[in-house]
């Protein structure tokens, strides 16, 4: 996995609350526009995909 496509969301879109708890966001970029959202939850050692597109989200602009 290149590190220059895998990085922590920042400001608002850095964490949010999963099931109770506050967990870090990271995305995933597949393509040019694609990417993959994804919560880190190290307590139970999974990760949650919350988001996966084709198209750049447009929450990021």
């Amino acid at each position: 996995m290149s590190p220059k496509r895998h990085h922590r969301l920042k400001g608002r879109l850095g964490s949010t609350v999963w099931k109770g708890q506050m967990l870090e966001r990271w995305q995933y970029e597949v393509t040019g526009g694609g990417r993959i959202w994804y919560l880190v939850d190290d307590t139970n050692r999974t990760a949650w995909i919350t988001y996966a597109g084709t198209g750049h989200p447009r929450t990021t602009d």
